[in-house]
């Protein structure tokens, strides 16, 4: 068979443009359910990968008007590398996108640090992890250890203090994963993973958290369910958390409409070299604050983060480890904060922190939350 010479010089060119062709298709292809239409989920991806400034440019292509918006040090995005970032999920220059779906644990580095707090990089950023799996099927537990003196917060309202919003409560506490607790307090435990219990976990720092709050004037509701035992009850497994949670938000809303702040506290899975603070001769928890990237209220509860973590750094610096936050791709993307546009999930701690260290960081955190509350209702 004769193959003329010309045809012969860019066979390799028509190969390679094949294989793109093939690799575009195939993932075009997986991106449509069994109707044979576009799932949002993988729409939502594709957008999310341009950023503001590539879009216009692409806009600027059919109407040159877009493109006069530009910044003059601005350049074109590269189309090999959009394409290439479609149709694998691989970001040129980004290790992370290449390894994070690959090795065990990795993909946690995918989250984006919004604000570094001192000593915060990929390294060190949350970890979550689940509960052993005999916890959630019999409730099996270490004794606990170190509670004799702890005292149980009074959840009651400070007469001395007038109440926020003539009397309403205006602040939600609750906690998704409710069983997460501390190895000082678990004896003969030791691997973080085992670090569980029913009672003694950190809906004993939400409890502390909400009579702070009280002693501030905002009349705060703290939930204290045993979500182990909900999703017992439900069959159902640990990453049916978060929308077992949104039941119990929404029926503290419903009976409460002054109720706009909502705290979804949780403790990390790091040790306590990297979640201790020393502030004034005293041990504090450090806090992180989680925003979820994917729902309409996201860049209200980022920017209240913010503020929270500024307010801590000026009057308790070092004891913020800042803000993250995480999309549908890494992570939950909402975490309930899409009911409302003051919605937080806060990281208490770690695995090795005491409940002395967690008490002293809950007034911190309800002298800032106080702080930020009040300051909006006087604008």
């Amino acid at each position: 068979m004769f193959i003329p010479s010309f045809l012969l010089k860019k066979l390799p060119l028509y190969i390679v443009s094949a294989l793109i062709f093939i690799v575009l298709s195939t993932s075009f292809i997986t991106s449509f359910e069994s109707k044979y239409r576009l799932s949002s989920s993988s729409l939502h991806h594709w957008l999310a990968e341009f950023s503001g400034e590539a879009l216009v440019y692409v806009l600027g292509f059919e109407n040159r008007y877009f493109a006069q918006v530009l910044p003059e040090q601005s350049k074109p995005p590269s189309m090999s590398a959009v394409m290439l970032e479609l149709a694998t999920s691989i970001k040129p220059g980004d290790i992370r996108s290449l390894l994070g779906n690959e090795l065990p644990g990795f993909a946690q580095f995918d989250s984006t640090i919004v604000v570094a707090g001192e000593g915060t990089d990929y390294t060190n950023i949350a970890h979550e992890s689940p509960p052993p799996i005999e916890f959630l099927m019999d409730g099996k537990e270490a004794e606990v250890q170190n509670v004799e003196r702890l005292e149980d917060p009074d959840l009651t309202e400070n007469p001395g203090t007038p109440p926020s919003a003539q009397g309403k409560k205006v602040a939600y506490i609750y906690h998704s994963h409710s069983w997460e607790s501390f190895i000082p307090h678990l004896k003969g435990v030791k691997n973080p993973d085992n670090a569980v219990h029913s009672k003694v976990n950190i809906t004993m720092v939400g409890k502390k958290l909400g009579a702070e709050l009280e002693k501030r004037g905002i009349g705060t509701v703290v939930d204290t369910t045993n979500m182990t035992e909900l999703l017992r009850k439900n069959n159902t497994d640990y990453k049916k958390s978060y929308p077992m949670a949104r039941t119990l938000v929404q029926e503290a809303m419903a009976g409460n409409s002054g109720m706009t702040m909502l705290f979804d506290l949780h403790r990390d899975s790091l040790g306590r070299e990297k979640t201790t603070r020393e502030i004034n001769g005293k041990n504090y928890a450090k806090i992180l604050f989680v925003v979820g990237a994917s729902n309409p209220n996201y860049e209200k509860n980022e920017q209240m983060a913010k503020e929270l973590h500024a307010l801590l750094q000026k009057k308790y610096p070092g004891l913020s480890r800042g803000v993250i936050k995480k999309n549908k791709q890494k992570g939950n993307g909402v975490y309930n904060q899409d009911l409302s546009s003051q919605a937080m999930l806060i990281e208490f701690g770690g695995v090795g922190n005491s409940f002395d260290e967690l008490n002293r960081s809950a007034e911190a955190v309800a002298e800032a939350i106080a702080d930020y509350y009040f300051k909006g209702s006087k604008q």
